[in-house]
């Protein structure tokens, strides 16, 4: 050993449930954090990591692997995230981190630098760490290299500063992964503990011909790559986990555990655009939107607005920040190219009109006309930003400059390859782009997006995957606008709701130290979305949305455990809760003389009533579930919504009939009389009319089911819900197979 300063390590303090070995913080973490991370944020950021870690398999086993899943936000850190579990990983003895990252090679070389600089790998002044492989192949030297680190972590004399760990950052594609799995094979793995990190999961590693029994190409050759490594940890990051948790379990990609990462105070999401600030997003107008029947002869007008806003927070930014720093607009029309190059013609004609006009004399109308339009832009930026704003005239002399600082690029493959965006070069910045823009894709200070491109099929994750404009930008969020087409605007504001739900239930997941592979596949989503790409999934799933209708099961008929326990749940939920009779026709006949309890709490009656009963058909559970995430939604907006309950036919029995699968022919009874027709439901409106306007109500059942004209079960309580209108909120529900141990 060197006489240098001693190693210092700790071991994080929280050990939550469903940890399974408890990493320590040393050296390569404390001065990542120290260099990379806020000081504010280390204490999250560091125990994330340690949690994420301590889930999966111990470095110090034998064998084994295991799959996490690292939910973040879009632009929230998850790089940030995962550099400090590679930190980590390097710090409790993971020999070898492999971070598979992007699909393109542009996304591939920023994730690459990045990890380079926040580690610190070029740093002459510190001790060498890591040994760093970019796409590597089976080589001689890099064998040998491979071979040389890993001997030394096998030889119990070698100092721990020569230690030094195998960092490969690859593409995410079938012939890169190919040639890594060939190179760690020619290695040989056995017991070199292996931290694995797919940034982006969602996107390309997952099996797209799955329906079809076969495996996709990419997938494949992340399979292989697994398998050449018999001790590792598998982390999926993510900002829309929707497909790797709806992949079937029994599937590698199918995670085991979750982490759910919080981002700084300074994060600026979906809920602060679509819900706290709606102001600062705009709909474009139908007219200015792009289409077959709609072909735009010129800019539109929104584009235009938007541009002046943009150019009157680079001037207010210019003087303000001193030409440091970056302000960015995005404007991301179409995945189509052709339109790219429209927009961006479009756009640099006017930066050179503008700049034209700006330098003509201040007495010419035109520049007259375009100073009052700028200063229109000034006070739309006034309402948000306050009286941090310069006053108007002393901006008007620093357009010009404004406008000569500020680069105008068409971001996609058009000529070839994706251009880079020299972010030094120049403060502000024109972004002209599509699919090369979407996820991964990161735009240095941006305020202004302007999206005119509709939702396309519809699949919630890409769609989320386009918010750019998300990102911690607390401190200048006042000059940020959003401009999108209707659909997708409605589109991102339900995508809110979705992705709180989500994280809700991902959250508990966690904190019960649970499995995934325990989790009911549902959740909230609207009709409108879909929650990923169809291809992935195995497993086909439900979707619903309960408006004003009555959900009750179709299969009534229990087994005799689920009959008893029932049995029990109604019997309680009865005895705690006073009914009184409920008025009606004095010609009515017991069966139609029921009671009523009015007025109780929702909440209370989901949790001794509607969740503990047991429901014997996997359609009716999947229903069911999906009630109650609508009735739990609604406890989100309201905690004390009532509940109206009915006792149907409390003094006599009631029959149904049941079909062989246990189906029952009519749950409900109908109207009395139904002739003649003009006094139908005189004296009995039917069953589906007993039920609370505006509340939700239940009704409890109790019957004897008759088949081929015998009694098979008797004092059978069946539930059936009526949901009003004003809560309908839609959802999804899979139902895999269960798995055996």
């Amino acid at each position: 050993m060197t006489d240098d300063a001693p190693l210092i390590i700790r071991a994080v303090n929280h050990q939550g449930p469903g940890t399974r070995w408890q990493p320590v913080v040393g050296d390569e973490t404390t001065g990542f954090l120290e260099h990379v991370v806020p000081e504010v944020s280390r204490d999250s950021v560091r125990d994330a990591a340690a949690s994420i870690l301590g889930r999966g398999i111990s470095p110090a086993d034998s064998a084994g692997q295991d799959t996490g899943l690292v939910v973040g936000y879009v632009q929230s850190g998850k790089t940030m995230s995962f550099e400090t579990a590679a930190a980590l990983a390097r710090d409790n003895g993971f020999q070898m981190v492999i971070i598979v990252a992007g699909t393109s090679n542009p996304l591939l070389d920023q994730s690459t630098g990045r990890v380079r600089r926040d580690l610190r790998l070029n740093d002459p002044d510190r001790a060498r760490s890591w040994v760093h492989f970019q796409n590597p192949e089976r080589e001689d030297s890099t064998i040998q290299t491979l071979r040389d680190v890993f001997d030394d972590w096998r030889d119990d004399d070698t100092p721990d500063e020569y230690k030094m760990t195998v960092l490969v950052t690859v593409l995410k594609h079938h012939r890169r992964l190919g040639n890594l799995t060939e190179l760690l094979q020619a290695v040989g793995m056995q017991e070199v503990p292996v931290l694995i990190i797919d940034d982006e999961a969602d996107q390309a590693s997952l099996n797209t011909e799955v329906a079809q029994g076969e495996e996709s190409t990419t997938y494949r050759r992340l399979m292989a790559l697994r398998d050449a490594l018999p001790l590792h940890n598998y982390l999926q990051y993510t900002a829309t986990p929707q497909a790797p948790l709806l992949v079937s379990i029994v599937d590698s990609l199918s995670p085991n555990f979750v982490e759910v990462l919080t981002p700084g105070d300074s994060y600026v999401g979906g809920h602060d655009f679509f819900v706290t600030n709606p102001g600062l997003v705009r709909t474009i107008p139908a007219a200015d939107v792009p289409t077959n029947t709609n072909p735009l002869p010129e800019p539109p007008d929104s584009l235009l607005e938007a541009l002046r806003i943009f150019m009157v927070g680079v001037a207010v930014g210019l003087m303000q920040d001193g030409n440091r720093g970056n302000r960015s607009m995005l404007v991301h029309p179409s995945h189509l190219t052709a339109q790219h190059q429209e927009y961006y013609n479009w756009v640099r004609d006017i930066f050179e009109e503008w700049k034209r006009i700006l330098g003509l004399p201040d007495t010419d109308p035109d520049k007259q006309e375009l100073i009052e339009e700028l200063r229109g832009a000034y006070d739309d930026l006034l309402q948000t930003v306050g009286n941090s704003l310069p006053q108007f005239s002393d901006l008007v002399p620093t357009f010009r400059f404004a406008f000569r600082r500020t680069r105008i690029l068409e971001v996609n493959a058009r000529g070839g390859r994706t251009p880079d965006v020299d972010w030094g070069s120049a403060y502000g910045w024109i972004l002209v782009g599509g699919q090369a823009m979407d996820r991964g894709f990161t735009v240095e200070g941006l305020t202004v997006t302007y999206m005119p491109r509709g939702i396309g099929v519809g699949n919630a994750d890409t769609v989320q995957q386009r918010a750019r404009f998300f990102g911690y930008k607390r401190s200048y969020l006042g000059f940020c606008r959003v401009y999108l087409e209707q659909g997708t605007h409605r589109a991102f504001e339900r995508y809110v709701e979705h992705e709180e739900d989500m994280r809700r239930q991902l959250e508990d997941i966690r904190d019960r130290g649970l499995s995934l592979n325990e989790w009911k596949r549902a959740f909230v989503l609207d009709n409108a979305l879909r929650p990923c790409r169809q291809n992935v999934l195995e497993f086909d799933y439900i979707r619903g949305r309960f408006s004003d209708d009555w959900v009750a099961p179709r299969v009534v008929l229990p087994t005799d455990p689920v009959l008893q326990a029932n049995r029990q749940t109604v019997s309680g939920f009865l005895e705690a809760t006073a009914f009184v009779s409920d008025e009606g026709h004095p010609d009515r006949t017991d069966t139609q003389r029921h009671e009523v309890a009015r007025d109780l709490s929702l909440r209370d009656v989901m949790e001794r009533l509607l969740i503990p009963l047991r429901i014997t058909s996997s359609r009716d559970s999947q229903q069911v579930t999906g009630l109650l995430l609508q009735l739990s939604r609604a406890l989100e907006s309201d905690p004390d919504e009532l509940c109206t309950v009915y006792r149907m036919s409390p003094g006599t029995g009631r029959e149904r009939g049941i079909d062989q699968s246990g189906e029952v022919t009519n749950l409900f009874q109908g109207q009395a009389p139904v002739n003649p027709p003009a006094r139908r439901g005189e004296v009995y409106p039917g069953d589906r009319a007993i039920r609370e306007n505006g509340q939700v109500t239940v009704q409890i059942h109790t019957l004897d089911l008759i088949r081929d004209g015998a009694v098979v079960c008797e004092n059978v309580p069946v539930l059936a819900v009526w949901v009003p209108a004003r809560l309908a909120t839609g959802w999804i529900n899979q139902d895999q197979p269960v798995q055996q141990a």
